[in-house]
């Protein structure tokens, strides 16, 4: 393109050409994620894990700031929601319920093939492993090295095994967030055996009625996970106190079971109720008034899930600083009930942006936002070290005392270290294993097919004839 401009030709740069072309490439990237062989992925809940890690961002850093950015009297409401991006991890438990218990949910209502075992440990295990290991051994040795000595190897047990949620000695050591990675992985491996006994349970049911028999044992898992928080909570409390088994037992069943804050059992099935009445509305086969339902009330849903989160961020703020007296009373019920309250408000917004209006749709369908989501698994185990490192490092040598400017260089660092080195990390520690994964889960599945193919002509055969099928 030619500028004549003073009758002088000069190049001129198509500007508006060049600065698209970054969200091009994620557009690339996400469409390649979308068609790469994940039966799973939706599009705008992409979006929803990047507010998922944005929250629990929010929530680092604000912790490292102090919680200073506001006054806490003056403006408990700004602090409340500014000290609740925790809540991001809940967010992160009902979407992996949603998403993991697609396929299953597909063959308890609709008798689909129950997907291959080997298939969804495969992919959990090369999704997960590879990428956690080389973060949990990189800052293994390059800040927490005693974990390699021979005294420690117990310790260091637990991490590789994904029991460091089990254990005070290891409860958010190394790198706060593994935890909750722990807390992902146990429920990944009891989910497949947690469906093939609801397919035990639902399998003489007919299927007009299996949605309704479904629900009614994921609200036993959830009645489950409860009494299971509530059970802990004592027992951890009081450490003296047993029930019908030695304490020594009691322990190791503690230690299984409940961990240090819970297994978030509640949260999981809440999300797996979710994608039950999804996959339940998609299906040709379905009621249409089901899913227009839903549609009616998705506005309603989002409504309600957003108060009753903004209730959840000041029953927090409110354990946690004491800025909304009049929640007092409720706080002896918080450590027991706050997680189904949030996993139960997480599950309407989800429920209303897959069912709501394209605009409800459109902000978690923004193409950078999707791509956060993308690399939230990198972002959510190197955030937080990052961040460390900006603060014990870094921030000392730019001596800033004012607060609001202190806050911002966390995000500024976010946008220059913590987002690109997460993204590193995805593209050398996650894609080629997801690939893998992909390209495993193609073979075995087709493997899979033919064989139901092949036993379903056999099965043809002997029914049509039976004294042929005999001779032959």
């Amino acid at each position: 393109m030619i500028d004549t401009q003073n009758g002088v030709e000069q190049p001129v740069y198509e500007k508006r050409h060049v600065l698209r072309r970054p969200g091009q490439w994620i557009a690339r990237m996400l469409e390649d994620r979308q068609t790469g062989g994940k039966q799973n992925t939706i599009a705008v809940l992409d979006g929803v894990r990047g507010i998922a890690f944005l929250m629990v961002m929010v929530f680092h850093i604000n912790r490292m700031t102090g919680d200073s950015l506001w006054n806490r009297m003056a403006n408990p409401l700004a602090s409340s929601v500014a000290t609740a991006g925790g809540t991001g991890v809940t967010l992160f438990f009902v979407l992996s319920g949603f998403l993991l218990f697609m396929p299953f949910a597909k063959s308890l209502l609709f008798n689909n093939p129950w997907p291959p075992g080997r298939v969804f440990y495969m992919r959990r295990f090369l999704r997960i492993v590879p990428g956690y290991y080389v973060c949990l051994f990189l800052i293994i040795l390059t800040t927490y090295p005693e974990y390699l000595q021979r005294a420690n190897l117990k310790y260091l047990f637990l991490f590789v095994t994904f029991f460091m949620d089990s254990s005070r000695t290891t409860f958010r050591q190394i790198n706060g967030p593994f935890w909750t990675l722990a807390t992902e992985w146990q429920f990944y491996m009891l989910l497949p055996l947690i469906a093939l006994a609801f397919l035990w349970l639902v399998k003489n049911v007919p299927q007009r009625y299996r949605l309704q028999s479904v629900t009614l044992w994921l609200s036993a898992l959830i009645v489950l996970g409860l009494s299971v928080r509530l059970f802990g909570e004592y027992f951890m409390a009081n450490p003296t106190k047993t029930v019908l088994v030695p304490r020594s037992l009691l322990n190791v069943i503690l230690f299984f079971s409940y961990g240090i804050t819970g297994k978030y059992t509640e949260d999981f099935a809440v999300g797996m109720f979710i994608s039950l009445c999804y996959i339940y509305a998609q299906h040709p086969s379905t009621n249409k008034k089901f899913a227009e339902t839903w549609r009616k009330l998705s506005l309603w849903l989002w409504g309600a899930g957003i108060v009753v989160l903004m209730f959840g961020a000041m029953w927090h703020f409110n354990r946690e600083m004491h800025g909304w007296p009049f929640l007092n009373g409720l706080l002896p019920a918080y450590d027991w009930i706050n997680e189904i309250i949030l996993s139960f408000a997480f599950g309407a917004c989800i429920a209303a942006i897959l069912y709501g209006p394209s605009s409800l749709k459109r902000p978690f369908e923004w193409a950078p936002l999707r791509w956060v989501g993308l690399i939230s698994f990198s972002l959510y185990m190197w955030h937080l070290p990052l961040l460390i490192l900006f603060q014990s490092r870094v921030l000392p040598l730019l001596h800033i005392s004012n607060k609001f400017i202190v806050y911002g260089t966390y995000w500024l660092w976010g946008l220059l270290v913590v987002f690109p080195f997460a993204f590193l990390s995805y593209l050398l520690t996650e894609k080629p294993w997801m690939k893998l994964g992909d390209r495993w889960r193609g073979v075995i599945e087709k493997r899979h097919r033919e064989r139901l193919k092949a036993a379903a002509s056999q099965s043809v055969v002997v029914e049509a004839s039976p004294q042929e099928a005999v001779t032959r």
